[in-house]
């Protein structure tokens, strides 16, 4: 299945018929699809509207310099400021991280979306793409802070996706626009970057993305290609049943594969669930390589937001008040 980049504000004429393909099962957002919330939620809408099967709507609204929409939402910290803000207090960290997960994904819901892609279970060990969006370099601090975010995503009733498997932190290069390999052995890895993955995935986390990074000592291909770190690893040693996303097929680490119909390819024979086509560019491209047919739609059953609202509501909620103020008053200290 395809989750798939649209170009604008609005749905063109060839992203509609896009969105009758069998294999189209979602639609991720970004800064550019955004001009304010009600027009946010009347795209939402509309792609609910113009595909004959639900839709999954997502973004990546993580906060920090990964926010994709600002203008009449909540200022996110970034995660590191949490991390930060545990080497004097864990415990209140730990609370005030919980109600970001429950403010960021309230506001994503009531803007009509059904999912944010988060926590970022990395560690914060300077990768270029990764940085201040890491909680801490500590892989016990990060494991405690996932098991808080992910309960207050579920407080929210949003489900919670752990990225990027088994761990982007370790490596300097920035997927997006070089290779990424982290030659460290198994050993090392299961000791570092593993463990927020596993105490996320003991807080329930419904999905995970892979990584585009290669560990050579473990498997010869990227994280999101390679069966023996989804299906041994994460699968069978880590009993992980939920739904697995590809990063960005339009990513400059995704091209080991091949072009864009061999990258989808070998992430669904690898164990993804759901391919991630963000760059409009090469929409077209990985609708065509997918074959008329039904797909397994109802393993994203689960990610769908669970209690749908509005920003009228939300705004009347005692918690998202209360969780507004918090975020307002740390951006003080």
């Amino acid at each position: 299945m395809l989750i798939i980049g649209v170009e604008s504000h609005e749905l063109t004429a060839a992203e509609r018929e896009f969105l009758q393909h069998p294999a189209v099962a979602g639609v991720i957002l970004f800064s550019r699809n955004f001009a304010s919330k009600p027009q946010l939620s009347e795209l939402c809408a509309d792609i609910r509207a113009s595909s004959p099967r639900p839709q999954l709507i997502c973004v990546d609204q993580e906060g920090g310099r990964v926010q994709r929409f600002r203008d009449g939402f909540a200022k996110l910290p970034c995660l590191e400021r949490f991390g930060e803000l545990a080497r004097t207090d864990s415990a209140s960290a730990l609370a005030l991280a919980r109600e970001h997960a429950f403010l960021m994904a309230s506001e994503i819901i009531a803007s009509g979306l059904d999912l944010s892609f988060a926590p970022v279970a990395d560690l914060g060990r300077g990768n270029l793409a990764i940085g201040n969006r890491a909680f801490a370099a500590d892989p016990a601090t990060v494991a405690m802070f996932i098991e808080s975010y992910v309960a207050g995503m579920h407080d929210a009733g949003m489900a919670a996706t752990l990225k990027h498997f088994p761990g982007h932190g370790s490596v300097l290069e920035d997927t997006h626009f070089d290779q990424a390999v982290d030659s460290r052995p198994y050993s090392e890895i299961a000791m570092a970057d593993l463990p927020p993955f596993t105490a996320g995935l003991r807080a329930g986390a419904d999905a995970v993305m892979m990584a585009h990074v290669v560990y050579p000592q473990v498997a010869p291909d990227p994280a999101g290609y390679s069966p023996h770190w989804i299906g041994k690893v994460l699968k069978s040693e880590l009993g992980f049943t939920g739904v697995v996303f590809s990063d960005d097929i339009g990513m400059a680490a995704a091209e080991s594969a091949g072009g864009i119909a061999a990258r989808i390819v070998q992430h669904i024979s690898a164990g993804c669930d759901a391919v991630l086509a963000c760059p409009p560019a090469c929409v077209a491209d990985a609708v065509a390589a997918m074959p008329v047919r039904e797909y397994p739609r109802s393993r994203l059953a689960g990610l769908f937001a669970a209690k749908p609202m509005v920003w009228d509501t939300l705004a009347g909620d005692a918690r998202y008040r209360s969780a507004l103020k918090c975020m307002a008053d740390l951006e003080q200290v």
